[in-house]
């Protein structure tokens, strides 16, 4: 069995991690850290997970988390770094859910972030998890840096246009939408149920964290892809709150270049075998509740009028493979596991 120790297990992801992992074949859960909960059984602060862990919190500690195989930290921004030196010395694997070593240019990270980054010698090492791209990096890794929520549906959805070189890459837009879970699990007054419930919103439409992440993926893309990529990519993002507890809906917008080309056939092909993304028929509109608790991606695609706008239709769960469920699936590449190890349950529905 892989042992797991998880740092930070009192938020939304470290629950999802437990949740996950708790029916994990291949895997158990040794170690689960949280400074503000030290010695509190999980099962008081989760009753959903009474009878399957058994573990109460502890503090933070290197020696003790350097005996397990894989580390997930599922801390905010900033506290990875100052512990994960110590745990890779020691062999261990770690998987980092939070911001710290996504954006590898290292000024743009503190600016988005308002920090100092405390382990810049670390970036260069850390491979970004999303596996529909860097599958064969991400088995060979030490650090993943796992993608975050929004820039995970956009990123999916751009992937087969980029890689085409199909689009006009100056002109990208993307509306996304998630559940409150993605705000953390710390009070705030804008998660009130009474503010959000009957409500939508755009917030940060000047500009939000992630955007740096995902213009960094779809440069990539374009890099790797058929078309040309002399100019960086313009991505207009607007993340909005959607009155539901978890799953994100991203509407992406492109403009083809080639107008010959069938953008049903290109996903599909580009997907063949993905266990995680779900190509649909084509005219298809898919709905959060579909990948509620699953690590499912489902996409569909469409060419209003048959013009030279596309438009990608993205859902999925923001705390499954928005964050922890990506982390599990990344888990199972480093360690030579099926993939599917612990995340082939389907979505909640109702």
């Amino acid at each position: 069995m892989i042992k797991v120790g998880i740092v930070g297990a009192t938020g939304y992801t470290g629950a999802e991690l437990l949740r996950l992992l708790a029916v994990h074949p291949e895997a158990e859960v040794t170690v689960i850290t949280s400074r503000s909960e030290q010695g509190k059984p999980v099962a008081d602060l989760y009753p959903s997970l009474r009878g399957i862990v058994e573990l109460a919190f502890s503090l933070p500690d290197v020696d003790q988390l350097a005996q397990c195989d894989v580390v997930f930290f599922a801390t905010p921004h900033g506290v990875a770094q100052s512990m994960v030196a110590g745990i890779l010395e020691r062999g261990v694997k770690v998987i980092d859910l939070s911001a710290d070593f996504r954006i590898r240019d290292v000024p743009t990270w503190e600016s988005w972030y308002g920090q100092t980054h405390g382990a810049p010698e670390l970036i260069p090492q850390a491979v970004y998890g999303l596996p529909e791209l860097n599958r064969e990096a991400i088995a060979s890794a030490s650090l993943i840096a796992c993608p975050g929520c929004y820039p995970t549906s956009v990123q999916l959805g751009f992937l087969p246009l980029m890689e085409a070189g199909c689009i006009d890459l100056n002109d990208l837009i993307a509306n996304s939408a998630s559940g409150v879970s993605g705000a953390g699990r710390q009070a705030s007054i804008s998660a009130l149920h009474t503010e959000v419930s009957d409500s939508f919103k755009a917030y940060a439409a000047s500009g939000h964290r992630h955007l740096p992440e995902i213009v960094q993926g779809l440069n990539d893309m374009a890099l790797s892809g058929k078309g040309s990529a002399d100019a960086p990519v313009n991505l207009t993002f607007v993340p909005h709150l959607l009155p539901i507890n978890r799953g994100i809906h991203s509407t992406l917008y492109a403009t083809l270049t080639d107008l010959t080309v069938d953008v049903q056939a290109l996903f599909e092909a580009r997907y063949a075998g993905e266990p995680f993304v779900d190509v649909m028929p084509a005219g298809s509109h898919p709905q959060t509740n579909s990948v509620r608790g699953s690590n499912v991606c489902r996409i569909a695609v469409h060419r209003p009028n048959g013009g030279a706008k596309v438009v990608v239709l993205v859902v999925e769960d923001n705390l499954t493979k928005g964050a922890s469920g990506q982390g599990i699936q990344c888990m199972n590449i480093i360690c030579g596991l099926a993939e599917n190890a612990g995340l082939a349950a389907p979505a909640l529905l109702p």
